[in-house]
């Protein structure tokens, strides 16, 4: 295994290892499903409290889903980074008894910036929405 293979293998390990006691992933009930270099997978299931005034699941519980794939994904490749940008399209409502699954995509990994797509799909792989989102390295070190 080369230097650059071995430092990916860690970080990966890592981010799983920090995936298992991550507090807004244990309280939404997030779960990392899978986890390799510039992808990331994570599911939820949905609950009658994340039900909005109008009845329908809030945005902003399909957006943590989204991010944390985000987060993993673009960790996955560059570690430490934090979001600069993040935009979501909300495509379709999901229901309450839905197991919603975030994946993320790095698209292009840079020295000061990483951009990412993610898609948030239910169990039958309906589309519920997409985004994209940008990160910033806190070091310049690339795994």
């Amino acid at each position: 295994m080369s230097g650059q293979e071995n430092s990916v293998s860690k970080n990966l390990a890592n981010l799983k290892a920090k995936a298992e006691d991550e507090p807004i992933a244990s309280f939404l009930d997030m779960r990392l499903l899978e986890l390799s270099e510039g992808y990331a997978r994570v599911a939820m299931k949905l609950k009658p409290e994340y039900i909005n005034f109008n009845g329908m699941v809030f945005g902003g519980i399909i957006m943590s889903l989204a991010d944390q794939a985000f987060a993993y994904g673009t960790n996955s490749v560059i570690s430490p980074n934090v979001a600069s940008q993040f935009n979501i399209h909300f495509v379709a409502t999901a229901g309450v008894d839905d197991e919603l699954i975030a994946e993320c995509r790095v698209v292009r990994v840079g020295r000061r910036v990483c951009i990412s797509e993610m898609t948030v799909t239910n169990q039958n792989g309906k589309l519920i929405a997409k985004a994209t989102g940008t990160t910033i390295p806190l070091v310049q070190n690339q795994v």
